[in-house]
């Protein structure tokens, strides 16, 4: 490796304006890059990764972020002096950024090709019918399926692996030195994931660039990276070689980061969390199999809660007045039951079925053919005021709580909206205590009542949509995808505190997810989907140790293994 560093950050600190005050949120910042390396950058939200490598690229907005000191030299050139235009000529050519979110990071109403091709008409002299080859050429090598066709289509006719795909064409087309690529993995399925990390990996090693890699995702960082840094409340914690942070962390946030994620080995009945970690109050309790057995066979003596029957979802379209009328079968041919008190899992890639299932069982979309019974009831067919006393009994915690909740309403007001409608309690005096009686039970406070959406962190804001829907005391919920996209610590206090709420509330669970590790950390039993079917369905920890189809093994072998 050239001894010479091709970044070096050095004491970078940045604040930001908040209240008509500047606030520190990086601090003392120092690091270096070196040609043809791996660094992986890990840490939490708000804990300054993505906004340290907006500095680097020129790109923190102007008005409300300022860099209070520091250098950040690239090779030779101090970035902290470019102006806007220095800036527009290494940005993309020498420095090349893929962004945590595809489908906002491409612009929709232009094709894929297109896209790619304006970098290359921007920093190279290629002409139109040469920059079009070359664009095809960089599409067969980030491995997209038919590129002449990607290259016509637009970012919302192709699959999320195929979006991010295309990012990282974009961001190689001029054969940066530095590619810094930001959470570029997050809202994958496990298999695409794995994908785009072995992908990055040959790149890298084909075209001797460097790599930032950002994410919270611990496993992940130690499969891609050589060093790792770990960045916590906006300072550097700790850094060195990535097997060495990981097997022997020397700072307690970085002990805590890795002992919040759930493995696939030992269950311990509560995830320890930073603040255990801090606190110095880390208990790892393991829950055996013969507790699991026992707790199991009391469970599964008594009548199903839940029955799913032959179940099918087709979806018709037609292209034009006239056109043919083609179908999609989303669910073919489900069958299953769930038991009170019991999570059962629900696992698969992007477009297996998952969500159109739980979308059925909620009857927020109707199953085509097949019956779904609850407590022993046809629920497929029921409309008005016996639909109305199902809701409450059917809950959904959605993925993103931000876009379900009202941005104009105060979340106490959002929480006791359903229990006006389902006429829970006799007066809003009434509501507001049990409302925040809820908050507080999910971990937060009666002042949070009148702050709106937008005030809240994101793992807050997942205890807020946890909140509304247990204020309904439901006893079949159907968690989609609900910690997907929170940080590995904030995913553990949200785990935990559904376990909890599991336990004092007898709740039981339908846990949709592509995270592998969790799922198996929650359920009791897991079902995979694959292509609208059941490839299979049994218990967590039998299903994890001896898969039966190979699909499922596809998946268990794409889990980051850390």
């Amino acid at each position: 490796m050239d001894k010479t560093p091709l970044l070096r950050i050095q004491n970078l600190t940045l604040s930001f304006l908040r209240e008509n005050q500047f606030h520190t949120v990086v601090s003392d910042i120092n690091f270096e890059v070196f040609p043809n390396e791996i660094i992986g950058i890990v840490g939490e939200s708000g804990s300054g990764k993505s906004v340290s490598t907006l500095a680097i690229m020129g790109l923190l907005p102007q008005k409300v972020c300022k860099i209070e000191k520091g250098n950040i030299y690239f090779q030779s050139d101090d970035l902290t002096q470019f102006s806007e235009k220095e800036f527009q000529k290494i940005r993309g050519n020498e420095i090349a950024m893929i962004f945590q979110e595809p489908m906002s990071s491409l612009n929709p109403s232009m094709k894929c090709g297109k896209q790619v091709a304006e970098i290359l008409a921007q920093h190279t002299s290629l002409n139109t019918k040469e920059i079009k080859q070359e664009v095809i050429a960089l599409f067969h090598k980030v491995k997209l399926p038919n590129p002449e066709i990607i290259f016509e289509k637009y970012p919302h006719q192709i699959s999320g692996g195929q979006k991010q795909r295309v990012m990282i064409a974009m961001a190689i087309a001029c054969k940066p030195k530095l590619l810094i690529a930001d959470e570029p993995t997050t809202a994958l399925d496990v298999t695409v994931q794995k994908e785009i990390i072995l992908l990055l990996k040959e790149i890298q090693k084909e075209t001797k660039m460097s790599i930032l890699f950002i994410s919270h995702d611990l496993s992940l960082v130690a499969e891609i990276a050589q060093r790792v840094l770990v960045l916590y409340q906006g300072k550097m914690v700790e850094q060195g070689l990535a097997k060495d942070v990981f097997n022997h962390p020397k700072h307690l946030y970085t002990q805590a980061l890795i002992a919040s994620r759930p493995t696939l080995e030992a269950r311990l009945k509560r995830l320890p969390t930073i603040q255990d970690y801090m606190l110095n109050q880390v208990e790892k309790q393991i829950i055996t199999p013969d507790l699991r057995a026992k707790h199991q066979a009391k469970m599964y003596t008594n009548s199903p809660l839940l029955e799913v029957k032959n179940v099918n979802k087709v979806y018709f379209s037609r292209m034009g007045l006239f056109g043919k009328t083609t179908t999609f079968q989303a669910v073919d041919n489900v069958s299953f039951s769930v038991y009170e008190g019991e999570t059962l899992g629900l696992v698969g890639e992007s477009g297996c079925g998952k969500s159109t299932l739980g979308n059925a069982i909620l009857q927020l979309d109707k199953a085509t053919s097949g019956s779904i019974l609850y407590r022993g009831k046809n629920i497929s067919n029921l409309t008005g005021s016996e639909l109305r006393v199902l809701r409450k009994e059917i809950q959904l915690i959605f993925q993103d709580p931000f876009s379900s909740l009202n941005p104009r309403i105060p979340v106490g007001k959002a929480i006791m909206e359903p229990m006006i409608v389902h006429k829970l309690y006799d007066s809003n005096a009434t509501r507001k205590a049990k409302v925040v009686e809820i908050l507080e039970r999910v971990g937060l406070t009666e002042d949070h009542f009148n702050r709106y959406p937008h005030e809240f962190s994101g793992g807050q804001r997942q205890r807020i949509g946890i909140a509304r829907t247990i204020a309904l005391q439901p006893k079949l919920i159907v968690c989609d995808e609900s910690v997907s996209a929170l940080d590995i610590s904030v995913q553990a206090q949200v785990l935990n505190l559904l376990n909890e709420l599991k336990e004092n509330f007898g709740f039981t669970y339908i846990f949709i997810s592509h995270d592998l590790a969790v799922v198996k950390y929650m359920s009791d039993q897991v079902l995979v989907m694959n292509k609208g079917k059941i490839e299979e369905i049994a218990d967590a920890d039998e299903l994890y140790a001896n898969p039966k189809s190979n699909y499922t093994k596809k998946l268990i072998e794409a889990i980051p293994k850390g």
